[in-house]
């Protein structure tokens, strides 16, 4: 019998205070199965680790190959983890700091598109990012990682 073990993610979560408030950095899920969708197509900027890897720095590496920019220094506020709707294991820090989502260069995957046609296409990982406010957030994130968003506002109060 093989024992399946959940998928586990790791990722930033940027924040910024602004005169309108607190706002959190997600990134718009890419490639041709998320273009029409808006809620619960955004997420922290997040990736897949080996367990041998130490979250952190898979959250650091995958900030870099999803964004395409240095992670942040900053004070890392860890907000634990969710398990989302997939079973995979999502641990997320809170970093503040402000980011231009014109300066992202997305790393990239491919896939077969359209589905049985044997054409292989290359697709952004996010096909854009955006700052949003808590409230819009929790509109359009994947709702297990909502809690994150609340994890933040307790830190933030």
């Amino acid at each position: 019998m093989t024992v399946r073990t959940a998928k586990r993610s790791a990722g930033l979560l940027l924040f910024r205070h602004t005169d309108r408030g607190l706002q959190v950095l997600l990134g718009h899920m890419g490639g041709p199965l998320w273009a029409r969708k808006d809620a619960g197509a955004w997420t922290v900027p997040k990736g897949e680790y080996d367990p041998a890897e130490p979250a952190w720095e898979a959250a650091r590496r995958e900030f870099r190959e999803e964004l395409g920019v240095v992670p942040p220094d900053g004070e890392a506020v860890p907000l634990g983890e969710v398990v989302q709707r997939n079973g995979k294991i999502v641990t997320v820090w809170a970093v503040e700091a402000d980011l231009d989502p014109e300066t992202i260069e997305p790393g990239t995957f491919t896939m077969e598109w359209p589905p049985r046609s044997g054409r292989l296409r290359e697709f952004p990982e996010l096909d854009r990012v955006a700052w949003f406010n808590p409230d819009r957030a929790r509109a359009v994130i994947i709702t297990a990682q909502a809690a994150f968003l609340d994890r933040l506002a307790e830190h933030s109060a």
